[in-house]
């Protein structure tokens, strides 16, 4: 019986997901670089970096040049700055994933209830999903300030397990990287991951889900054809 079987929910991860944000991250990044009197850096050195929260990103870009001590005595101007310069610019420069709107489409079509958690802030959330027009369809949405903890945690997806009444074998998790995978795995919920975003650096092929599907309108045929309505 395919681990499939049950799904009556999906909880979807943003970035690397959905959209394609790193354009965003690189102008905000660098932005905040140049406050610093730091040099730019590239799109591919931040690829490696996002997916683990604000804090984590942040802290790694100002490793490229600065030491544990002067990182932590800059950290708070730096973060200020990346936050007023990532505000001023979200989703400008980001792009929506092929198949992504039909993907979310074909889900809801089947009758599952669906959840964005993402790693991003909420802040930063909220006006995005709006912005790309993804917004109207989830129910619950928690970035990575919401909650007290954040993906790899299994917390936020046992959160939406609890708010739809579902148990974590009947919500399946779909994202680009480990975190997603990690944290689907110790809430207990059904995985799949797309071959596209950004998982640190890593093949997603070595990456522990339920499988790989090339878009999410291929994750919704998986579904509808292992599920019996």
């Amino acid at each position: 019986m395919s681990v499939l079987a049950g799904v009556r929910a999906a909880i979807i991860d943003l970035d690397g997901t959905m959209l394609d944000t790193i354009p965003d991250f690189h102008v905000a990044i660098n932005g905040m670089r140049a406050e610093l009197g730091l040099g730019p850096i590239t799109q591919e050195q931040i690829a490696l970096m996002v997916g683990k929260g604000s804090e984590n990103l942040i802290r790694s870009v100002l490793a490229l040049d600065w030491d544990a001590d002067r990182i932590e005595a800059a950290f708070a101007p730096a973060m200020d700055a990346y936050q007023r310069h990532y505000l001023s610019i979200n989703g400008q420069h980001s792009a929506l994933y092929p198949n992504v709107i039909a993907g979310l489409t074909a889900l809801k079509a089947q009758g599952l209830r669906l959840a964005c958690v993402t790693n991003k802030p909420i802040a930063f959330t909220t006006p995005l999903l709006k912005l790309k027009g993804l917004d109207g369809f989830f129910e619950v949405v928690y970035g990575g300030d919401s909650l007290p903890r954040k993906k790899p945690d299994p917390l936020p997806l046992q959160t939406v397990c609890a708010d739809f009444g579902l148990q974590p074998a009947q919500v399946v998790a779909i994202g680009d990287s480990s975190n997603d995978a990690q944290a689907a795995r110790a809430a207990g919920c059904p995985v799949l991951t797309v071959p596209y975003g950004y998982n640190h650096g890593e093949s997603i092929h070595e990456t522990d889900s339920d499988g790989i599907v090339t878009t999410l309108l291929e994750a919704a045929s998986l579904i509808r054809s292992r599920t019996n309505h």
